[in-house]
């Protein structure tokens, strides 16, 4: 199966800085951190497939979206490059180091581990199946009718970002259909046990958050030879829009190292 070409932006100059979004995320959520990076480094911000402005296609994994990334690499000529993933996109970051060592500089993981998650994200991505998209005029409509079920206002807005309005016609940037049909793919992850990684590598976790237990650290420790640990007091799962200024110190922190 071929790669897809991905939609990216970016700035600045020096050492190339892959940013990798999350699951229902975009390139868009790093502007702010990617400019800061940017006055350091050559930043490149993507949009994993059937997220953002890349193309959509019904296949989602891991190794797919690898293929990916190596193929934007390839495109822009950057033979390797410090790696930043969270979340899906540390699971793509994580993969990537596997499978492609010597294309990875230093890696940095934000809030995930190696291993299946038991989540479905049903409560977000059926509300938003549901929504009748020809009653929707503007976000805030589409707020109103998502608020009953998702009253979380922080996720909603998040979710809303992939909403976009072309010749003021609603239509989401992300595959809600394609996402849901391989979400197992996507929560879940392959058995590491014969991975052996010796790139440096910070393993970034938010003290809110409990995607990266004890013994998810165990197991990186065993497989991820160079692996440092970080901790963001305050911070949850979206630890890089929660504390950006603590995250930002620790990316550069580790980079320059």
């Amino acid at each position: 199966m071929n790669n897809l070409s991905l939609n990216y932006t970016r700035q600045g100059e020096g050492d190339p800085l892959l940013i990798i979004h999350g699951l229902f995320g975009s390139s868009r959520n790093w502007r702010s951190l990617g400019k800061q990076f940017a006055q350091h480094y050559h930043v490149i911000m993507l949009d994993l497939r059937n997220h953002g402005d890349s193309p959509f296609d019904p296949a989602i994994d891991y190794e797919l979206m690898v293929k990916d990334v190596i193929g934007l690499m390839d495109r822009l000529d950057i033979q390797s490059a410090h790696v930043l993933g969270h979340s899906m996109g540390g699971k793509v970051a994580m993969k990537l180091c596997h499978l492609y060592p010597g294309r990875v500089k230093k890696m940095i993981i934000a809030d995930i581990a190696p291993v299946a998650y038991q989540h479905d994200y049903d409560e977000v991505i059926d509300p938003v199946l549901e929504l009748n998209l020809a009653e929707i005029k503007n976000r805030k409509d589409a707020d109103e009718q998502l608020k009953k079920a998702m009253p979380d206002q922080r996720i909603r807005l998040f979710i809303l970002q992939n909403l976009s309005f072309h010749e003021g016609k609603p239509g989401w940037n992300l595959n809600w259909i394609a996402v849901k049909k391989n979400m197992s793919l996507i929560t879940g992850f392959e058995a590491i046990k014969d991975w052996q990684i010796s790139n440096p590598c910070l393993f970034i976790r938010g003290s809110l958050s409990d995607y990266v237990t004890q013994q998810s650290r165990d197991l990186i420790q065993q497989h991820f030879t160079e692996a440092q640990f970080i901790t963001i007091e305050g911070a949850g799962h979206w630890l890089h829009a929660e504390q950006p200024v603590a995250f930002h110190d620790a990316v550069l922190n580790f980079i320059q190292a």
